[in-house]
Formats: structure tokens, sequence, C-alpha cells
């Protein structure tokens, strides 16, 4: 029985097919990952833009994570004190300052008129700015005492309010944009 073209045989000038070679799996692999990754971008644009459309909304969605790092800060971390590193004193003081903000945040969603919405934003977002540097202050301060666990606990809070930080600026662009 003889081959009908080189590639079937292996040499020669024939091409082999895209579908057989390790190759080729791995480019199909890789476009339907960047597919998947594009969908899961537009998807996230589409919230974002839906969020920072409207500022109240970001008012509610701070005051909401401020009551949950207060509750962790508060609560859970000073538990498992030893887990985390960092001593209650400094716990206590990050999760009061959150309840500020917290409160702050929902006087602002239920009180806040249109023509004051850019201020408070801006004071929003200064406020987290000044959380932010007071949480690293206590990261280094407390660097040799804190855990793994504690470590990514506070680097993951900060991603978190640095994303929040964004999407606030955000909104306050389109707040000035809207009113030119």
């Amino acid at each position: 029985m003889q081959c009908r073209n080189a590639a079937e045989r292996g040499t020669g000038m024939g091409r082999k097919t895209l579908a057989a070679s390790p190759l080729s799996e791995g480019v199909a692999v890789y476009l339907e990952q960047k597919k998947i990754s594009e969908t899961m971008r537009v998807r996230f644009q589409l919230i974002l833009d839906k969020i920072t459309s409207n500022p109240k909304k970001l008012f509610l969605v701070d005051s909401l994570g401020a009551v949950l790092t207060a509750f962790f800060l508060g609560v859970i971390l000073v538990r498992f004190e030893d887990g985390f590193g960092m001593p209650k004193t400094a716990l206590y003081f990050l999760s009061s300052i959150a309840c500020i903000y917290a409160l702050y945040s929902i006087c602002c969603y239920f009180l806040a008129a249109e023509i004051w919405k850019s201020y408070l934003l801006k004071g929003l977002i200064v406020a987290n700015l000044v959380y932010c540097c007071l949480t690293i202050a206590a990261i280094f301060y407390f660097y040799q005492k804190l855990t793994i666990l504690g470590r990514i606990y506070f680097l993951l809070e900060l991603v978190i309010m640095g994303a929040l930080i964004i999407g606030e600026r955000m909104a306050l662009s389109k707040l000035f944009i809207g009113k030119s």
C-alpha cells in the first residue's frame, strides 16, 4: 500500500495538518483564553461604567466596603492577632477609621444633593487615600511582626482600595464632563 502524499509518510515536502501538531493545540488554547479574557474585560468595563456613571452608587459601595473592613479589622483579625501579626491597637485604630468612613459614605449616599456630589466624592477620594497611607505606614511599622497571612490580607485590602479610588476618580471625571 502506497502513501498518498509526503505528509502521510512523514518525509519530504508535505505539510502536517495544524490540528495534529502540539503547537497548533497551544495556539488554539491561547486564542480561547484570549477570547475568554476579552469577554471578562468587556464585562468588567460594563460593570465599572455602570457604577461610575452614578456617584451615589459609589458612596453605597464605599460604605459597604468600609463596614466590611471595620468588621474584619475590629472583629476577625483581632481574634486571630497571632495569625496575622498586626497588634490589636493598630487593628482597632484602622477599624475605627473605617467606621468613620462608613458613616461618611452612607450619609453622602442618603443626603447628598446633586450640587454637592463632586465635592463629597473628592472628600471620599482623599479619605480613602489617607486610609491607604495609614495602612501602608502600619504595614511598614509592624512588618517584622506581620505573618504571611497578614501581609496578604493588607496587600489585598490595598489593591481593593486602589481599585475603588480609581473608580471614584473615573466617576469624578464623568461628573465634570457632564457639567461642561
